[in-house]
């Protein structure tokens, strides 16, 4: 153990014990409050704004997939002109480096109407190919639509927005209205009932048969709206989505003259995913805010311990230490105070996320945050680069108030009182 080391040791953890007067002690305490709040609040936010753009995103992304191809003459309504789709095309999209899976899919427009009420809707069409993880996982009641390749399926799953504003339930017979050249109907059988909490989309998607919109519209087996394609890494979305449309660009279909339009989700849905990016401005804000309050309590706390030590300072300065050893001593006392102010943070901060994951205290409205939950997630690295980061631009903050001791006469602090 150095001498510095072992002089911070003694002061630190015995000295300051058997003092009847220690007028740093409330200083200290605060300093060391300083840092357990300030990395509570900031593992809280990275926590908070990280499960908040997750769980939004991964809500988006489940309607609508990473990315989707559609026409290029795409009207940007709910009527799209559909595309031929063949089974090589599909196998060539799927042979794409970090493509996880393509489904085709089918939108149309309807109304759905009971005794009662009636509510404007949009019908998505899948085939045997979807993946249904995320309806799965947002299921409330009932059961998800049979669907394959061999019969036609009238099982559809409505949002518990729609079912409510409907006055729906599982089993029920649901009359669906197409405007075309004529009104055409259709029963659905409602198999089950989901909830999001993107109270946008909820309200408006119901989820059905492709096979049902091809009848509606004469399409031939190959014709679908568009086709959406998931990725395993979402860091390179923008990279695949290049490459599906380099792949795809010239790719007409069949007896058709219009090409292959592909988009991202981001380009897909810019107001949602440009308001979570500014998400991370406002954790960047936070993060500095209590970064300089933490770190100018450690100043302050610092300095008045210098001041409470000038007289052994005085001492340590004429038996022929040099300033930098004494500093050292100081450096090892806010170090042993970052050190629990610390661990008191972390332990602060994660019971307030464990609760909040497991106990699901804080609630919000959906219609507004598109959760009804405040979400937390918070991944190892994320944890371990936050304490690194703390701990050493705090520490870097005190090697300017430890510079003060070299401006201090050893006559002088002797007779310091």
């Amino acid at each position: 153990m150095s001498l510095a080391r072992f002089i911070a040791h003694r002061i630190h953890f015995i000295s300051d014990k058997k003092e009847g007067k220690n007028v740093a002690k409330p200083a200290v305490r605060i300093a060391t409050i300083g840092i357990a709040l300030g990395l509570a609040i900031m593992l809280v936010a990275i926590a908070v704004v990280t499960g908040f753009k997750n769980e939004v995103s991964r809500k988006v992304f489940g309607f609508g997939s990473h990315i989707q191809i559609t026409a290029l003459t795409n009207n940007k309504t709910y009527e799209l002109p559909p595309i031929s789709v063949s089974d090589s095309t599909l196998h060539l999209l799927q042979g794409i480096d970090n493509v996880a899976y393509v489904q085709p899919y089918a939108i149309k427009p309807a109304i759905l109407k009971t005794n009662n009420h009636f509510q404007g809707v949009v019908l998505k069409g899948v085939d045997h190919r979807y993946n249904w993880d995320f309806f799965a996982s947002s299921l409330i009641e009932g059961t998800l639509p049979t669907i394959n390749d061999s019969t036609t399926c009238n099982q559809v799953i409505i949002s518990k927005q729609t079912a409510n504003d409907l006055q729906l339930n599982v089993g029920d017979i649901l009359l669906t209205y197409f405007i075309q050249n004529n009104v055409r109907v259709r029963q659905f059988t409602i198999s089950g009932i989901y909830e999001t909490g993107l109270t946008d989309f909820d309200k408006l998607f119901i989820i059905g048969d492709l096979q049902q919109i091809r009848l509606l519209n004469g399409w031939s087996q190959q014709e679908v709206s568009g086709i959406e394609i998931a990725v395993h890494n979402l860091d390179l979305l923008e990279d695949t989505g290049y490459a599906i449309f380099q792949h795809t660009s010239h790719t007409y279909g069949e007896g058709y003259e219009n090409p292959y339009y592909t988009r991202t989700a981001i380009e897909l849905q810019p107001q949602i995913f440009n308001w979570l990016a500014l998400l991370d401005m406002n954790m960047i804000v936070i993060l500095a805010l209590m970064m300089a309050v933490a770190g100018f309590t450690m100043i302050s706390g610092l300095l008045i311990l210098i001041l409470e030590k000038t007289n052994m300072i005085g001492t340590l300065k004429a038996l022929g230490a040099n300033n930098w050893t004494i500093r050292k001593v100081f450096l090892y006392q806010a170090t042993f105070l970052i050190g629990k102010g610390m661990l008191w943070g972390n332990v602060i901060g994660l019971f307030i996320c464990l609760a909040q994951h497991y106990g699901k205290i804080i609630h919000l409205d959906p219609s507004i945050y598109f959760v009804d939950t405040v979400p937390i997630e918070i991944t190892v690295w994320a944890w371990i680069a936050l304490n690194i980061g703390v701990a050493v631009i705090t520490l870097c903050m005190m090697l300017l108030p430890s510079h003060i001791i070299a401006k201090i006469s050893p006559a002088k602090a002797i007779k310091f009182d």
